[in-house]
């Protein structure tokens, strides 16, 4: 039988640096300036996780973006 892994999962370096942001901080603080009362589309949330993504690679354009928002669309849901 084997040993069961002591580490369960691979965290991405986005996922870690993710991890510096609190969720709960960032909510409240959406709620208290009533950030998302015309939104649309993305989420305080996913909009700052879009930028994030954008300025550590560096994008040039909207598709280099889209592209690689894409490529890593499973990572980023959790």
């Amino acid at each position: 039988m084997r040993k069961a892994s002591t580490m369960n999962r691979v965290c991405s370096i986005f996922s870690q640096l993710l991890q510096l942001f609190s969720r709960s901080d960032f909510e409240a603080a959406v709620g208290k300036h009533r950030a998302e009362r015309h939104a649309r589309g993305f989420t305080c949330w996913g909009q700052f996780i879009a930028m994030l993504f954008c300025q550590l690679g560096r994008a040039h354009s909207l598709s280099e973006i889209t592209q690689g928002l894409a490529a890593s669309e499973g990572k980023l849901k959790h």
